[in-house]
């Protein structure tokens, strides 16, 4: 990998002399400018307004614009002189936990390769400290006209830096959040944590960029003569009037998506809506189909009475009858008769 930037991390009293090379690369695709009715490309010339010319890159250099419209020259040899430390050494100020760092401040990343074998052997004791320690380096260096701030931090067995942003270049949320109050139901929490477990992890490895495949489809297509393929109808998006409802369909999609079973998500009750009060023949209906249930219900437990009494008093004439069947038997037994013979005397 080409290096961008040389220079050396300053690590206390030891200096480790390093490459910096683009950790990140870009694989968008550009378009030119062209004329819209020939096709024909657009181009951009540089012209020098004093001569009135179109000059080459060799010949542009920098320059500040002042106030009054006054140029002052900059050259490369002017900010290689530049009296502070960073100029072309990456200096680390402190270690500090990598919680620490808000991800709002993450720039470009790169990759610090050490320059030559004498530089093998520091490089290394950086690397092995910042893994003992689970703490990020945070640095000072100078690139591309600017100081900037730097975390360095071990990725396999290298090192990597990724440009921060000063504290004051990222801006405070004011206005975002909604400014109406909410409230959140514990099961609405419920239905969302469903939904994050049922999505759950993905290896980010297997994400790609489709719309550039799709870019590349239709560049393909126009190259061969052909006719872009259509895109699909969006799905129609609606509001979201019942919260409940559209997450537990999302949690049933998620879950079928995954070939699981459809979750069991228990039904709330509807809430009351301050509707106009119904038609007189509804509420009349309404009575009558509740009469007629009430009536209903009443047959219904009159006819388990009427059946249990029934069945109730047939156990007892049963039982009434088989005793007196019992006592007739007892009297036509010789025994018994002389008992009562002994009695009426």
């Amino acid at each position: 990998m080409r290096s961008i930037w040389n220079g050396a991390i300053s690590f206390g009293l030891v200096s480790i002399p390093i490459k910096v090379v683009n950790a990140t690369e870009s694989h968008s695709i550009s378009f030119r400018q062209i004329h819209a009715e020939d096709g024909g490309r657009i181009r951009y010339r540089k012209f020098c307004e004093l001569e009135d010319r179109e000059v080459t890159q060799s010949e542009i250099g920098k320059g500040y614009e002042d106030a009054d419209g006054t140029i002052v020259p900059i050259t490369d040899e002017d900010l290689a002189q530049l009296p502070i430390s960073t100029a072309k050494t990456i200096e680390i100020v402190a270690f500090v936990p990598e919680d620490r760092i808000d991800p709002l401040q993450m720039d470009a990343a790169y990759y610090l390769a050490a320059s030559g074998a004498p530089a093998a052997k520091p490089y290394t004791l950086l690397r092995e400290a910042l893994k003992r320690s689970n703490k990020v380096a945070i640095a000072k260096f100078a690139l591309r006209g600017r100081e900037r701030l730097g975390m360095l931090r071990v990725v396999g067995d290298a090192i990597a830096m990724h440009g921060l942003l000063w504290p004051d270049e990222v801006r405070a949320p004011e206005g975002v959040a909604p400014d109406v109050g909410v409230t959140v139901r514990d099961k609405e929490l419920d239905l969302a944590d469903a939904l994050m477990d049922t999505l759950g992890e993905v290896e980010l490895e297997d994400l790609h960029d489709e719309y550039r495949e799709a870019v590349e489809e239709v560049i393909a297509a126009k190259a061969a003569g052909e006719a872009p393929r259509e895109a699909p109808e969006p799905a129609k998006g609606g509001k979201v009037l019942d919260l409940m409802a559209a997450l537990e369909k999302s949690v049933r999609a998620a879950k079928e998506s995954r070939g699981e079973e459809p979750a069991e998500v228990t039904q709330l009750p509807q809430r009351k809506t301050s509707r106009a009060t119904p038609k007189q023949t509804t509420g009349k209906k309404s009575t009558a189909s509740t009469t007629k249930k009430t009536a209903a219900k009443k047959t219904t437990a009159a006819k388990k009475s009427t059946a249990s009494t029934t069945k109730s008093t047939s156990k007892k004439t049963a039982s009434t009858t088989k005793s007196t069947a019992t006592k007739s038997a007892a009297k036509k037994t010789p025994a018994k008769k002389t008992t009562a013979r002994k009695r009426t005397a």
